[in-house]
């Protein structure tokens, strides 16, 4: 099967590059970025790109390829950090711009030739910079520029060694998925062989390899994720699958009651159920850090299992819904790139807990296990439910996890998720929900003076969770949704309406 083989230098899209090339049905596999070369010539991939990153190129101990790779013969592509990897090496200069380079800006590309084919004569594009080509290098000519960059994209026709300031990746780049599939598909000629169909008979094939006859808690929460996993390991292992939902305190309204019926009716899966609400909130009594109120629940998780475990195992395995999403923004993939938050199915485990992880879609996005999903036949219930994180409302909840804000985000995200079916818009936005912190704004209700709580209310739209824009919902459908919280939701006398996109915001506010 051919492949592109991405080298990753720390930037938080190094997996999107790589999600970016599957959707063009070319595998690709992300690396690290000192992978020697010949580790790179026995993968054998059909083209190599080299990911952005925050460093520079002249910064002390800044991270550098084996200088070997150049000299493979495979063709090439740097994005932003990447680009100026490849200006540098080839005798170009980078400076330190004037002024940082952030957000959309028009591309006018200068030759159509190969990496811009079939592309207008002028895109959107995606810029993140601070370091910038003064000097290209020689044998190498200006592909496409922008106001602020003469050199936005550059190339090596002949050697198929090119580089872009931009990033392709990311959905604000308009035709960035096209670039890439010039780059892997026409210039690095990668065979499109790749899909979700080969996946699951790939996938179903290691798990009976490395499980063999060992037996495999699986973790559900009734999410999309975690249910994809579990039906994936029921076709490959059967009865050596136990699945096990832990009611933590921290779930939507009647999550628990419909999760059970839904694995026992529809998937004809036992499920083990746990009881642990009061044991979860007791631990996280006083924790108002994000990332300590990660580490908890991570902690709790593993003590139920454990428990579990010894009434109903021994198992082996511990298996978990982990994405591609889930181990970038927790700093445990193979770069160097900056932790975000810990996921408690990622980073917030403890390291004595005495099951082996099996995490079988940690090399998928969210748009990929819903595809593999319907191949497995999972419901449409769990299919078009909203992503839901593992530690539930604790980080919707801003600060201390208390009675009361866990009563009113649960409440106020009920009746988001309301108005929004009723407006048939549900289906239509990746996520929703009504997020409360400890701030607080004078009201009158009942022409009575009331201090009560703000309600944040996150409406988004995403393709895959690693970028995201906030929702344009029409003014009389926020407007309803306001009234109903500040009549309906005890306590709370403002509601607010969250207008950032991610980058540079996250989707969850801890």
């Amino acid at each position: 099967m051919d492949k592109i083989a991405v080298l990753d230098f720390g930037s938080q899209y190094s997996h999107l590059i790589c999600r970016r090339i599957r959707e063009g049905n070319v595998y690709c596999e992300l690396l690290p970025y000192n992978t020697p070369a010949k580790v790179i010539k026995e993968i054998g991939p059909k083209g190599i790109i080299f990911s952005g990153g925050p460093a520079s190129v002249y910064s002390k101990g800044s991270p550098k390829p084996d200088q070997e790779i150049f000299q493979l013969g495979y063709p090439i592509l740097g994005i932003c950090y990447g680009h100026q990897l490849i200006v540098d090496n080839f005798g170009g200069k980078i400076k330190r711009s004037v002024s940082r380079e952030y957000g959309r800006a028009d591309l006018i590309i200068d030759d159509k030739s190969d990496l811009f084919n079939r592309l207008d004569s002028k895109t959107k594009c995606w810029m993140s910079h601070g370091d910038t080509a003064e000097k290209i290098p020689e044998g190498f000519k200006i592909l496409g520029h922008t106001n602020n960059s003469f050199s936005a994209a550059i190339g090596n026709q002949e050697r198929k060694f090119y580089g872009i300031q931009f990033h392709p990746e990311v959905i604000h780049t308009d035709k960035g998925t096209e670039i890439l599939k010039n780059f892997s598909q026409n210039i690095s000629s990668a065979k499109p062989t790749w899909n979700m169909e080969s996946f699951i008979e790939m996938t179903i094939e290691n798990i009976q390899k490395e499980v063999g006859n060992d037996k495999v808690l699986c973790a559900v929460s009734g999410g999309i994720d975690s249910t994809t996993v579990a039906a994936l390991l029921h076709k490959a292992i059967g009865n050596n699958l136990h699945c096990v939902f832990v009611n933590h305190g921290l779930l939507r309204h009647d999550e628990e009651k419909l999760v059970m019926q839904l694995f026992k009716n529809r998937l004809g899966i036992q499920i083990i159920y746990v009881d642990a609400a009061k044991q979860f909130f007791q631990r996280l009594k006083g924790v108002s850090d994000p990332e300590k109120k990660r580490k908890v629940i991570g902690e709790e998780f593993a003590n139920v299992f454990v428990n579990v475990a010894k009434k109903n195992g021994p198992f082996q395995w511990l298996a978990q819904g982990t994405l591609y999403p889930d181990v970038i923004e927790s700093g445990v993939s193979k770069g160097p790139a900056a932790i975000i938050k810990t996921h408690h199915n990622v980073g917030g485990l403890p390291k004595w807990l005495n099951l082996r992880v099996l995490e079988p879609l940690s090399s998928l996005y969210k748009d990929e296990v819903r595809e593999v999903a319907k191949l497995l036949h999972v419901p449409n219930e769990f299919l078009k439910r909203h992503p839901y994180p593992g530690p539930g409302l604790a980080v919707r909840i801003i600060g201390e996890v208390t009675a009361k804000k866990l009563r009113i985000s649960k409440d106020a995200s009920k009746i988001v998720e309301e108005e929004l079916e009723a407006a048939d818009l549900y289906n239509k936005v990746w996520q929703a929900y009504a997020a409360v912190g400890d701030d607080k704004a004078v009201g009158v209700l009942g022409d009575k003076r009331v201090y009560g709580k703000i309600v944040i209310i996150r409406i988004i739209d995403s393709f895959d969770a690693m970028t995201a824009d906030w929702t344009r919902l029409p003014y009389e459908l926020i407007e309803k949704i306001s009234d109903r919280i500040t009549n309906e939701v005890e306590g709370v006398t403002w509601v607010t309406y969250a207008v950032s996109s991610k980058p540079p915001a996250t989707i969850e506010p801890q």
